[in-house]
């Protein structure tokens, strides 16, 4: 079973960019659809962006536009690369992994947006 670690949270102005990193572990990297969700304080954990096994890529309505999902099978990661950040996108940011319909989580990563 894969493990994730998520990096490259941080505090940023409103206007400003970031990049997430998620390494993951294991030789089965490339089996996975890899996404990354988010979850603000009093919220429910939502969407925000995937890319599949074959490299079809799906952002959340809020994010398009500004956030890009790439992965690096050779390297084992996946990342977010997020422009234009407003302090709504203040959240923990986790990494997800799936197959078969079983879900990995990583630990998160704090993004915070000021205003």
């Amino acid at each position: 079973q894969v493990q994730l670690a998520e990096s490259g949270g941080g505090l940023v102005q409103a206007g400003g960019s970031l990049r997430l990193s998620c390494a993951a572990s294991g030789r089965t990297f490339s089996w996975y659809g890899m996404g990354w969700f988010r979850q603000a304080p009093g919220k429910e954990r939502e969407f925000v962006a995937m890319i599949t096994v074959g490299g079809r890529i799906e952002y959340a309505d809020s994010v398009k536009g500004r956030f890009t999902i790439s992965r690096q099978n050779a390297e084992n990661t996946v990342d977010l690369k997020m422009n234009s950040l407003k302090p709504e996108d203040t959240a923990v940011y986790y990494c997800n992994a799936a197959v078969l319909g079983r879900n990995t989580w990583g630990q998160g990563t704090q993004v915070t947006v000021s205003s």
